[in-house]
């Protein structure tokens, strides 16, 4: 059985798409990160929780402070990158959910109501839409170099605040000279997948 998705599709998506370590200095508008969020939000969540929040580093102060809490190892392509974001998950989603969630607005208190729950539905639900989002990058047909090589209480004392925890932080641009890495091995099908 072959994918309804088209070959060069899948090629852009997955099969030639990488983790970029440098890129060129063309810039990442607002527009194509619009276009990219407007994509992904559809990707689901439980509860439509939709927890993941995007803060973008553009001024070259708030870069210079980033960059002093990335590891020594991604510091220089986060400084050069075009574009870097920082994907958090919001432990207070449950405000929205009447909004996003409407056909059961009581879910906000009757599953919510409790910080250690939200916190652990959080990060589950924002680490898959920052998957959703690195594909939403591939697909505006620019690179994703996501990085979890950080101090991440820094970042968050930064950045954010205590209602917000830091997932990754994703260089975004047209990949430069010498971009990737030689590709790394991956598991087979009959290594992952087990029918009972």
């Amino acid at each position: 059985m072959s994918l309804v998705l088209d070959p060069a599709a899948q090629d852009l998506l997955f099969r030639e798409a990488r983790t970029a370590n440098t890129f060129t200095d063309e810039p990442v508008t607002d527009e194509q990160v619009q276009a990219i969020y407007d994509l992904v939000k559809y990707g689901p969540t439980a509860f439509n929780q939709s927890p993941l929040r995007i803060t973008l580093v553009r001024s070259p102060e708030a870069r210079e402070r980033l960059v002093q809490h990335m590891a020594e190892g991604n510091r220089p392509k986060t400084a050069a990158a075009p574009l870097v974001a920082i994907l958090s998950a919001d432990n207070e989603f449950h405000e929205e959910l009447p909004q996003l969630f409407p056909h059961f607005p009581q879910a906000k208190d009757a599953f919510f109501s409790e910080r250690p729950v939200r916190e652990g539905a959080a990060a589950l639900n924002a680490a898959m839409q920052a998957a959703y989002f690195i594909v939403g990058v591939r697909a505006a047909g620019l690179a994703a170099g996501p990085m979890t090589g950080l101090d991440f209480d820094g970042v968050r004392k930064e950045f954010l605040d205590d209602d917000h925890t830091p997932l990754m932080v994703v260089n975004i641009g047209r990949p430069g000279p010498d971009a990737w890495f030689p590709r790394s091995p991956r598991l087979t099908y009959e290594q992952v997948v087990t029918t009972v």
